[in-house]
């Protein structure tokens, strides 16, 4: 009995002893993927010596026993453990350190469209790399691994997701961490879409693969599990496209607004004078589309862009510039003809002010005279003629805008309103 208690003291004492350590006693069910584990040995054979010592208590010599058992349970799991969260800290402070800089091309050879083009993509790839080669990885702690790779994961999309808002919101303050995005070009952007795309496939391909197979001796289940987890990082990623797409389409669209907001020149130029009616669209025109196409007709758009994400930016692009012009050039309209209709009723109160008749004052205007707003709305109309032209060069269906359709409402003659050609 006295063994028995000692031993009860012994069990007591280093239990309370394992909460002092850097690490806690890792649960069996870590141990079921490794069975030549040195650690798992272990951990059984330490079960079957409890047991057998219960059973004959004055058959070891306790302290002995004790002393050794947790001297070398310390050392093994200590070392495999703090081992273990060495190398996790390790890896992700690199890709927290690629993050904090500013973006940087990770390599010269340009138009190589299969090559990640960031270094921060780089860096997150290398990482996930890490997490799993084999002088790393301990088989007993693959679940933290995996953790760890979803981590890596979710920190570089929040990179991107934040960067995005911050760009938006032109607070560079916002988020830590963000301020890359403020001085982002959109060439920027080209290769932050390739990179997510190369990114989801080699996550869901090659890094997926071989994962699987390092934990091919686990159950289906767990399999599955796993497969599903980093399939859902992979297209986390890919759901990041659109956003950044977005995010080009609006530098795009603030460029060309300011080719729009000549339209204000167009009543300067008809207002009041003699001018006869335009028979040419304007310079402005020729400029609104040129950020879109500079862009388009860059290294980076052709080397990187898919034909897909080319076409999703252009339309979008499209769209948006339609929309500002239409609203643009039917506010200019608008004004044209409320500032037309008062100094008509001005006409009129001083011509009658001045005892003309009303018989006279149609006399004097001819009926092939044309009033300003309709020089003003013919020049417009001459102008998106040329855009709609210029929109077909890009690819785009300027009739299926509904934008376009609209504008043409506005400022096309009575007789070409119902038919849209250009």
């Amino acid at each position: 009995m006295a063994v028995f208690r000692r031993l009860t003291q012994l069990f007591s004492a280093t239990k309370s002893f394992s909460f002092d350590l850097p690490i806690a006693d890792p649960e069996p069910n870590l141990f079921h993927s490794a069975e030549n584990d040195a650690v798992a040995a272990s951990f059984m054979l330490f079960t079957l010596n409890c047991s057998t010592f219960f059973a004959k208590p004055g058959f070891y010599i306790e302290d002995l026993f004790m002393r050794d058992f947790y001297r070398t349970k310390g050392f093994v799991l200590g070392k495999m453990q703090l081992s273990t969260a060495a190398a996790k800290g390790e890896i992700a402070g690199s890709l927290d350190s690629a993050l904090l800089v500013p973006i940087q091309i990770s390599h010269s050879d340009k138009g190589t469209s299969q090559l990640l083009t960031l270094n921060q993509s780089a860096t997150l790839l290398e990482c996930l790399m890490s997490c799993w080669r084999e002088d790393v990885l301990v088989l007993s702690c693959s679940d933290k691994f995996l953790r760890l790779s979803l981590r890596l994961i979710s920190r570089y999309s929040h990179w991107v997701s934040a960067g995005l808002a911050t760009r938006k919101a032109g607070n560079a303050g916002s988020t830590p961490g963000s301020e890359w995005a403020i001085s982002a070009v959109p060439d920027d952007f080209i290769y932050i879409i390739h990179d997510l795309n190369c990114l989801a496939e080699r996550i869901c391909g090659d890094f997926l693969g071989h994962v699987v197979v390092l934990l091919s001796s686990s159950s289906s289940e767990v399999l599955d599990l796993v497969k599903q987890s980093i399939l859902e990082g992979g297209v986390s990623l890919k759901d990041l496209i659109p956003e950044v797409i977005n995010s080009i389409i609006q530098t795009v669209v603030e460029k060309s607004v300011e080719d729009l907001k000549q339209l204000k020149g167009i009543t300067a130029t008809y207002r009041m004078t003699n001018k006869p009616l335009p028979v040419r669209h304007s310079p402005y025109v020729s400029g609104v589309l040129r950020p879109l196409k500079t862009l388009l007709d860059g290294e980076q758009a052709t080397a990187y862009l898919t034909r897909d994400i080319r076409n999703e930016l252009v339309q979008g692009a499209a769209l948006e510039i339609t929309g500002r012009y239409y609203e643009f050039a039917a506010d200019l309209v608008s004004v044209a003809r409320k500032t037309e209709s008062t100094l008509q009723r001005i006409r009129q109160g001083a011509q009658r002010r001045a005892g003309a008749s009303s018989d006279v004052s149609d006399n004097n205007v001819s009926d092939t005279d044309v009033s300003d707003t309709d020089k003003i709305c013919m020049q417009l109309f001459l102008d998106i003629q040329e855009y709609g032209r210029n929109l077909s060069a890009l690819g785009v269906e300027a009739v299926k805008i509904p934008a376009f359709c609209s504008l043409w409402q506005v400022v096309a003659p009575t007789n070409r309103q119902n038919t849209i050609s250009f």
